[in-house]
């Protein structure tokens, strides 16, 4: 909530109080405020070394114009599908600053990264690779890329482990310096190094500097045993930011001093490596508001129902039933109309025939009356483009970005 303004009891949007900027609008919508976006990109450049390159991960909001915004504040994106790059080229970012991951890469949209030239990618098995091989030579071209790393170690307390143990994800590390070996002699493969994503959604620095720490010294390894450079090392992420109550801010001060000093470390056995990471809730996730207006107010056997026009068709994180667990705590939600007016315990649902449609229950809230607005902190990442949006074929939420 502190991200955005608020007076006489009403949240600031563009300077009108809430009620002002609705009554305009259609709910429910999101919002988006870059000047939100432009503050964590100066957070984060002034902690992070300066050799780190930021990618901006499109999956976690594709909006067209926050791309473009996003796209001239970082040095690329990371896309995960065909879908993903044409949007990032309507944005205007070139495909040479695209890295393109995701397990399951159809012939069709390595074809389209290949033609497009974009900058790297990530593959994620040996398969994928001969596709890759069979197309540059139809298509006469030289496909640049990244051996996606599935690591021995998990990223400890991550909200969702992409790395260890079996995975879907990249090729299993013991298999990497082999291969690498054997693409030193292929005319249309040039690869260019590594990438491993081992979590996310992580709110422990600590846990973060402990992989970062991990990739690094297997990065080391690797280019001891291939006896040659790795001109890239994509470090994936990671970077969480805090939904429920309890919840504390990443400490980036902390990753800044740690990875200073790992980077240090590492640049005796990796002096030519350039240095990346790929960030996506943490770009965009608190510069979003949900925004729905209350339908109904009800009363059943003496608890209070809000029944919204919005809910989990449009926000299904907000529902608990999208992200790392299916936690079913509450995001950060107010009356954004009556910010300080008395409180009441109510159960915030929404309008669809199913009880997982709930925004929470027995929450804390200014009391609402029909027609008041209710406002979805953090809502920038895994929102509109992460929910079932045909779900009983309501219309779908407008995005604004002031």
């Amino acid at each position: 909530m502190a991200n955005f303004a608020q007076a006489n009891g009403e949240l600031l949007i563009a300077g009108k109080p809430i009620s002002t900027f609705a009554a305009e609008k259609r709910t429910p919508f999101y919002l988006y405020d870059p000047a939100i976006l432009r503050r964590r990109q100066q957070q984060l450049r002034a902690a992070l070394p300066k050799e780190i390159k930021i990618y901006y991960a499109v999956k976690a909001n594709p909006n067209v114009r926050l791309i473009r915004e996003l796209g001239g504040l970082y040095d690329g994106v990371d896309i995960a599908s065909k879908g993903e790059m044409i949007r990032a080229i309507e944005a205007g970012v070139k495909p040479e600053a695209m890295s393109f991951a995701g397990p399951g890469k159809s012939i069709e949209e390595l074809r389209f990264a290949i033609k497009y030239k974009v900058g790297t990618i990530s593959v994620e098995s040996e398969r994928e690779l001969e596709h890759i091989r069979e197309l540059c030579c139809q298509l006469n071209a030289v496909a640049n890329i990244l051996i996606r790393v599935n690591p021995a170690f998990e990223l400890a307390k991550s909200g969702m482990k992409m790395g260890g143990g079996a995975q879907q994800f990249g090729i299993d590390s013991e298999r990497v310096p082999s291969l690498i070996k054997s693409l030193a002699r292929d005319a249309t493969i040039r690869c260019n190094g590594i990438h491993i994503f081992a979590g996310s959604q992580n709110l422990n620095a600590g846990a973060i500097l402990e992989a970062f720490h991990s990739i690094l010294r297997d990065a080391e390894s690797l280019a001891a045993e291939i006896d040659g450079p790795l001109p890239i090392v994509n470090l994936g992420g990671g970077f969480g930011i805090p939904y429920f109550e309890k919840d504390e801010e990443l400490d980036l001060q902390q990753i800044s001093d740690g990875l200073g000093r790992l980077l240090e470390g590492s640049r005796k056995r990796l002096p030519q490596t350039q240095f990346k990471i790929e960030l996506g809730r943490y770009l965009v996730g608190e510069s979003g508001l949900y925004v729905c207006r209350v339908l109904y107010r009800k009363i059943s056997r003496g608890q209070v129902f809000l029944v919204t026009d919005g809910g989990m068709h449009h926000h299904l994180a907000a529902s608990g039933n999208f992200g790392q667990k299916m936690v079913h705590r509450p995001m950060p939600i107010t009356i954004a109309n009556k910010i300080h007016h008395p409180t009441e315990r109510v159960n915030l649902v929404g309008p669809l025939c199913t009880p997982l449609d709930t925004f929470g229950m027995n929450l804390e809230l200014p009391r609402a009356d029909e027609g008041d607005l209710i406002a979805v902190f953090n809502s920038g990442a895994y929102g509109y483009s992460a929910s079932p949006l045909g779900f009983l074929s309501h219309e779908p939420p407008e995005e604004f970005i002031l």
